[in-house]
């Protein structure tokens, strides 16, 4: 069993930036990629970034690309997300997820955190 806990959200202004945090327990972090999901508020979740276990492929959405990068730390059982030049749209509840495959897709993420909550005011 794989835990996951967020950290890192909060409120910054429009063009601002914040790096969030994911930190695993309970597994063996370097046999899952990795992801992070968005849900904005009244929407459902939505994949922002992927990366696999060694890094070498990543996946960012739309919304992400240019502005998000994801890295992982399999040393220090961590994924990041460093955000920039955020947007109010970029506004949600952002949560980390762990799958034993390479995947993008939101029903093949085995584990899941509690989220942390990023607000960007306009």
């Amino acid at each position: 069993q794989v835990q996951l806990v967020e950290s890192g959200g909060g409120l910054v202004q429009a063009g601002g930036s914040l790096r969030l945090y994911c930190a695993a327990s309970g597994g063996t972090f370097s046999n899952y990629a990795m992801g992070w999901v968005r849900q904005a508020p009244g929407k459902e979740r939505d994949s922002v970034a992927a990366i696999s276990w060694t890094g070498s492929n990543r996946y960012y959405a739309d919304s992400a690309k240019g502005r998000f990068t994801i890295s992982r730390d399999n040393a220090k059982n961590t994924v990041y997300l460093q955000m920039n030049s955020l947007k109010a749209e970029h506004t949600g509840l952002y949560y980390c997820a762990a799958a034993a495959l390479w995947t993008t897709r939101l029903t093949e993420y085995n584990y899941w955190g509690q989220g942390t909550q990023v607000t960007v005011s306009s």
